[in-house]
């Protein structure tokens, strides 16, 4: 192998909140119209890919990470690497190692986070030089949460989810989370929603409250506008979670609510010491993963050749 060909690549991809889940009736295709806007959040994951002869998957789990949730036959990183070879008409073969810090099934779409990094190291990796455009279309073909972990910052979704539209967002924002080692099943979060909201509008709700309080930079105004449509569904679910949020708040977060389908729950904090005394009031009140984070953070970004 020649000194110039590239051997290893890392990209690191954060978590996404939901700071608004609209969710209309479900379309002719079963599939539900969402209206979002999705925020990037300072946990991560890194993905990188190395040169081999065979197709190999590895993981790294920080101690908050359920491993054996996650699936390294059929990952999600398999497709992603098969889409982009499609796209380019060839096998990609690399080993490839996920060092993660995302908890897993939570709603912080930590695997849609590590097919947008497998997406970018891949390309970066065999030279193929993708066009933005067809890496977002190819990370749409791979889940609804794919296009943003490939764009991070705060944005707006539409359709399911995949349709994103960059938002400006002048604040910084605090957040902790708050993860369950039992998971919630997104389709039957979905399902219970159905049976809840029978006659649920086939237009999801709109999304001027968040986005107005985005460009005021006011925490107390975000906490107010916070919304998931998911939320009832998920909480009669698992009660567990309103007690949680209950607890929350009256430990001094400004909001809390559940992200995306569950079942963490991300709190909305006054600022960082804010965040970091509320995480730490609730690791002492037994839950076992609090974890604070900034919001916006960046999407898929290279950090090591």
């Amino acid at each position: 192998m020649s000194a110039g060909v590239t051997r290893s690549i890392s990209v690191r991809t954060a978590a996404k909140v939901n700071l608004h889940l609209g969710v209309g009736a479900p379309r002719e295709d079963g599939f539900h119209p969402l209206s979002t806007v999705y925020q990037a959040i300072g946990l991560y994951d890194d993905v990188t890919v190395r040169r081999s002869p065979t197709w190999n998957l590895s993981l790294e789990t920080a101690e908050h990470v359920n491993a054996e949730a996650i699936p390294l036959i059929d990952n999600i990183v398999h497709h992603a690497a098969r889409a982009l070879g499609e796209r380019h008409g060839r096998d990609l073969v690399a080993a490839v190692q996920i060092d993660k810090n995302i908890p897993v099934a939570g709603g912080l779409a930590g695997g849609s986070a590590d097919a947008a990094g497998a997406l970018v190291a891949l390309d970066r990796l065999f030279g193929l030089q993708t066009s933005d455009e067809d890496l977002l279309e190819i990370a749409a073909g791979l889940g609804s949460d794919v296009p943003f972990a490939l764009m991070g910052g705060t944005a707006i979704g539409t359709g399911r989810g995949e349709l994103v539209e960059p938002v400006d967002d002048p604040g910084t924002w605090w957040w902790v989370a708050v993860t369950s080692r039992d998971g919630l099943s997104t389709p039957e979060v979905y399902r219970h929603f159905d049976r809840l909201f029978p006659d649920a509008d086939p237009e999801p709700k709109g999304i001027e409250a968040v986005l107005a309080a985005l460009a005021s930079g006011e925490p107390l105004l975000l906490a107010r506008s916070l919304h998931n449509d998911l939320q009832d569904a998920a909480l009669d679910l698992r009660p567990d979670l309103a007690r949680l949020i209950e607890e929350g708040e009256a430990a001094g977060a400004l909001r809390g609510i559940i992200s995306g389908s569950g079942p963490t729950v991300v709190f909305l904090a006054e600022d960082a010491d804010s965040a970091r005394h509320l995480g730490a009031d609730l690791l002492g009140a037994g839950h076992e993963i609090a974890l604070a984070a900034p919001g916006p953070v960046s999407g898929a970004t290279l950090v090591s050749l």
